[in-house]
């Protein structure tokens, strides 16, 4: 490879990481969220990744999770989990498609949007979500990740 395309690729590299970079920070600013009643208030991330990738169905006071996944696609989806759990949506895509194949899991339940999903935590007292924090309102509450 010539000089040239080389220098052609790098400058290319350096465009797409830079614009990765500022898509992620606009949309970084994603919280997991729970009914405004829930006495859950703080949870790891481990915790969290283990919940929405089926590897645990309840909260660590026993009580039942039903975790709320945004459609496929949506950007609050794939900076989810990659704060959680570090995985891009190949990842995980890959990781329900095995659970659904082997019969040990099916998805979590999906919303269309933020308000979708805020609705739908007002309606059980168990689930669990993400939004971006933008918005949050009194009807849900916000999980610290530790």
């Amino acid at each position: 490879m010539t000089y040239r395309k080389q220098a052609h690729y790098r400058l290319l590299k350096l465009v797409l990481l830079t614009i990765c970079f500022f898509v992620t920070s606009a949309h970084s600013d994603i919280v997991v969220v729970v009914p405004a009643t829930s006495p859950i208030k703080h949870l790891s991330k481990t915790q969290v990744a283990k919940i929405f990738l089926g590897k645990s169905r309840r909260f660590p006071d026993g009580t039942k999770a039903l975790p709320l996944n945004q459609k496929e696609g949506n950007l609050e989806r794939d900076a989810f989990y990659q704060l959680v759990s570090g995985k891009s949506p190949a990842q995980i895509k890959a990781h329900w498609s095995k659970l659904i194949f082997t019969g040990r899991g099916q998805p979590p339940k999906e919303a269309a949007s933020n308000e979708v999903v805020k609705q739908l935590l007002i309606n059980n007292a168990v689930n669990i979500g993400y939004i971006d924090r933008a918005a949050v309102d009194n009807s849900v509450k916000i999980v610290a990740l530790k």
